[in-house]
């Protein structure tokens, strides 16, 4: 499916609702390259400290990481190499040799390559992004990172959005994480609109579920790797390869 213009198109049907909720890494901005090179780096150092091969590969990512929570992620990945550890905690310090632990040194990894590298929005979503700001519609981010608030203040963007729940949020009110729908339709009720007048945009498999599963007016998949057929297949109203494209 493709964003075409006219009275009954996805994309005229997308710019007609009430409100809209975005996904951060890979939607707004391309902080998912730096993700996935901090995963990466952790789980080769992980691999390589167990004698295990091969290493961390992009579709491992897709299949184990892609839009879960960070502990999720960690937990998956390992299965997948028969590998359990016990979950631990939060504050676990990166050493401690538990999920929470490897999800810290990833988080460690993280935020020195955004210190390191920064961020810039994607242009196209910039674009749809001051449409819908010149339009007054309220926006929302929904992301599992607990980095969304650092990541948003490093693109520029902080500004754009009436509510934010990210991996601290969900931590905070007990929300499952994608694909569950709870975080999104956390944000639709900050918002103050009902899920059939929301649209739900995202990158990843488990995201676009999240937003079938809540009932969501569209759910919009940007294909920044997950393929156009598994975005559909998972939920996805309209795919396109970049969000300027909902502009035509």
């Amino acid at each position: 499916m493709v964003a075409v213009s006219g009275p009954s198109s996805p994309a005229h049907e997308a710019m007609s609702r009430r409100a809209w909720l975005f996904d951060l890494d890979g939607v707004l901005t391309p902080t998912a390259d730096l993700h996935r090179a901090a995963w990466k780096e952790m789980f080769d150092e992980e691999l390589d400290r167990r004698g295990l091969e091969p290493p961390f590969s992009e579709a491992d990512y897709l299949a184990y990481v892609d839009g879960k929570p960070r502990q999720d992620g960690v937990r998956d990945f390992l299965a997948s190499r028969g590998v359990e550890l016990p979950m631990g905690s939060v504050d676990d310090a990166p050493d401690a040799g538990t999920v929470w632990a490897l999800g810290n040194r990833k988080n460690e990894l993280f935020a020195e390559h955004l210190t390191h590298d920064g961020i810039t929005p994607y242009p196209g979503s910039e674009r749809l992004l001051d449409l819908l700001t010149d339009r007054a519609v309220p926006m929302a981010v929904v992301s599992s990172s607990r980095n969304a608030a650092a990541v948003l203040e490093a693109a520029g963007l902080s500004d754009r959005f009436a509510a934010r729940v990210d991996g601290l949020t969900a931590a905070d009110l007990g929300l499952a994480g994608k694909p569950a729908p709870d975080a999104f339709l956390h944000a639709a009720a900050e918002l103050g609109v009902d899920p059939a007048d929301a649209v739900v945009v995202e990158d990843a498999l488990s995201g676009v579920e999240a937003g079938r599963a809540g009932g969501f007016g569209l759910v919009i998949g940007v294909d920044r790797g997950a393929g156009r057929a598994a975005l559909v297949a998972h939920g996805a109203d309209m795919v396109v390869a970049d969000l300027a494209e909902v502009l035509a």
